[in-house]
């Protein structure tokens, strides 16, 4: 069975569909379906909205390849769908970066990495995102492309370390900026399972409180899209 694809901040089930069946599905890399569909079989629907959107994966394989990029760092991997995704859009010496305290969700997608031919672009890091950005920092790394999909309250905390990461005129992409629809106050009456409602509040004012600082930052330009459940793209411009 196919892995069933829930809606996020596009509400349009059937505008959904279009996109993906027209734009999206047909192009999909064999080994990213395959993984997406592991995903879902291992963890159910609402927990495999963890990865990024087919969509989006497609999006940012296409923004990768415009901007020449071959040297990217991905924070909050899980199964690896964006991770897999990057590989295959980065030439054959490119470098992935990939950071994740959880090694157990990133082997589910490692055979699928591994039937692709791109294992050996990445290099996946154990570790909490801040201790390994701090290592990173000391030694002087650089980036061409970061792409963030990892807790949300310390979206501020690794954007400040990023800034200093990411080569000028490179990109962050910060996912789930969107968060649901939350960020408008709206209330949202289908909660992802692996939140509290509590905990989803959290999330949503940690997310409002972070788009307002990115808003105003003058190191970056940003572009705020409604892709999946929220990309926003910031150029590094000092």
């Amino acid at each position: 069975m196919a892995a069933p694809l829930r809606k996020i901040v596009l509400k349009s089930e059937s505008l959904q569909k279009y996109i993906l069946n027209v734009s999206t599905f047909g192009r999909e890399h064999e080994q990213l379906k395959n993984l997406r569909e592991a995903t879902f079989h291992k963890y159910g629907i609402m927990r495999a909205e963890m990865g990024v959107p087919p969509d989006e994966g497609q999006f940012l394989s296409i923004l990768l390849r415009a901007m020449d990029a071959k040297k990217t760092l991905e924070i909050g991997v899980f199964t690896g769908y964006s991770l897999l995704a990057t590989a295959l859009a980065l030439p054959y010496n490119g470098q992935i970066v990939a950071i994740d305290p959880s090694r157990e969700a990133f082997e589910v997608g490692l055979p699928f990495i591994r039937e692709a031919g791109v294992e050996h672009k990445i290099n996946f890091i154990h570790s909490d995102a801040c201790p390994a950005l701090d290592e990173m920092l000391k030694k002087g790394e650089e980036f061409d492309f970061v792409f963030v999909n990892a807790d949300k309250p310390n979206y501020k905390k690794y954007h400040e370390q990023l800034i200093e990461m990411v080569k000028l005129g490179g990109i962050i992409a910060y996912q789930n900026t969107l968060c649901y629809g939350i960020v408008t106050g709206e209330e949202v009456k289908d909660v992802p399972c692996y939140f509290s409602h509590d905990g989803f509040n959290v999330i949503g004012e940690a997310t409002v409180d972070f788009n307002s600082s990115l808003a105003s930052d003058p190191r970056i330009e940003i572009s705020q899209l409604s892709i999946g459940n929220g990309v926003t793209l910031c150029m590094r411009m000092i």
